[in-house]
Parts: structure tokens; sequence; C-alpha cells
């Protein structure tokens, strides 16, 4: 078989299967958990959306290619799923939108889920508010560490700071040059007081990662299965299909065109 480019709608053979996490208090979340198809998965990434308010979703593009990619490319375990009144193409996760407070309960949904069914080595990986959720909600026995992609610091404060420092667990924020809310220098002021934690700056970079896919699963792997060989390959000598993404775009500029930033007030950067 002739290899293939792996493009953004890309999609590497995996098991993937429809999950439904059910809250402590009394919901249920659409989710879906993809693993390798012919071996044990050598790490597991618990995906935290970015705001739903502004389109965030499972589907968000990172991790939707984390999902496509990663159970082919590197054994890993990729279990994304809708906070509490989210939609996506999968579905809508009952519940609404709780500025972090009432998803304190989906997040432990997903560690749980993930715990019950031997996923090993687990990690979160939050995106934005899914940042948030990830330093204020995240810091359960059996979570390994945090990787902070695009992290502003809005919702999480410096108690939640001090107790991933407590924590000695492995925290790596990945900051954009040119971020929206906080940028890489701020980022190593606010992260000094987790002496552990690791900010990497990405030269050019934007707040929503447009076109910077792959050097940020690179750069996860790398932090997560530091066994396995990084970069991670570009082409594909295997079955491949392809997703339709349209539905994800045309749903988002519908939906929150010109909809405020729920939360603590905090100023985007101006160039």
């Amino acid at each position: 078989m002739t290899a293939q480019k792996i493009r953004a709608n890309s999609v590497l053979p995996a098991r993937r299967t429809p999950i439904t996490l059910e809250t402590a208090d009394g919901l249920s979340l659409i989710g879906e958990l993809a693993v390798p198809l012919d071996r044990e998965p050598v790490a597991t990434l618990v995906c935290l959306h970015p705001l739903p308010t502004h389109g965030g979703m499972m589907d968000s593009h990172i991790f939707r290619k984390a999902a496509f990619r990663l159970p082919a490319l590197a054994g890993i375990a990729v279990l994304r799923f809708n906070t509490r009144g989210t939609w996506s193409e999968q579905g809508t996760s009952e519940g609404e939108f709780d500025n972090g407070v009432g998803e304190q309960f989906d997040v432990a949904a997903a560690i749980e889920y993930a715990e019950f069914h031997d996923l090993p080595s687990i990690w979160l990986i939050g995106w934005s508010f899914g940042t948030d959720l990830a330093l204020m909600h995240g810091l359960d026995p059996v979570v390994r560490g945090v990787v902070l992609l695009s992290p502003p610091l809005r919702f999480s404060t410096d108690v939640h700071l001090a107790d991933w420092a407590e924590s000695g667990k492995p925290v790596h924020a990945f900051v954009p040059e040119l971020d929206d809310y906080l940028r890489p220098e701020e980022a190593r002021e606010r992260f000094a007081a987790i002496p552990q934690a690791e900010v990497v700056g990405f030269p050019g970079s934007k707040h929503l990662w447009v076109g910077d896919a792959e050097k940020v699963l690179d750069e996860i792997v790398r932090r997560v299965a530091p066994s396995v060989p990084v970069p991670l390959p570009t082409d594909w000598d295997g079955p491949m299909e392809k997703a339709d993404t349209s539905a994800y775009n045309a749903h988002n500029l519908a939906a929150y065109k010109d909809v405020p930033v729920p939360g603590p007030a905090q100023n985007p950067i101006k160039d």
C-alpha cells in the first residue's frame, strides 16, 4: 500500500467506542474512547476542552486530531468528552455550563472512567478553559500529571497552583507566543508558584493553535510517553479514513458569534 500524507481530517485505525460518563450529580455526558487497535496503550490522555460558550467541545481540533492519530502513531489512548451542556456532532451532554463549578463532577467522572477501565498512565490535557478545570479539579491520586495548552489562569487561583506544587506532579504549560490572554513571560512568573512546572513557549503560535497541531501533539507525546520517538510520522501506509469536519465550523460560527466570555474578568492582550 502506498503511503499517504496524514492530513487534518485523516482518521487512522483504532478501536473507537462511544461512551457515556455518569456524574456524581446525576448527569450523563457524551464521550468517546479511542485505543490502539493491536496493542495495549502506553499512556492515556483525558482531554478537557475549551469554553463551550465559544465553540469548545470534545472535537476541538487538537483533541480531534489526537483521537484520530495518537492510538495508531504513538500507542496512546485518548478519552474525549463534552462537559455539561456542551454540543458536538456526537451529541449534547446533559446539564448546563457552570463556569467551572459543576464541571468538577465532569472531570471526576472522566478520571473515574479511565481508572475503572484500567487505562494506564493517566494524564489530563487541558486547553484554555480546560486548563482551569485541570488545575482546579484534576489533582486526583491516579492522575500522573497535566499538560496545559494556552492556560489563561482565569478561573484557577493561587490556591490551586499551591496544591499542584505540593503534589510534586508534573505540570507542563504550552504557551503560545501570541496568546490572547497569557504569554510566555507572564506565564513563567505565574507558574513559578509550582517549582516543578515547565513553561514552554511556542514562537509564532496563537491561542487556538491553528496550523500548529502537529507541533503540539509531538510535544505532548514527548512528555506522556517518552519511549515513543518524535516527531511523529506525517505519512501512513495503512488503512485511512477521512472525517467530515464541516459541521463543527458551521455550528461554531452560527452559535457563538458575539458571545461574551463568561467568568472572571481578564482583558485580552492587545498587540
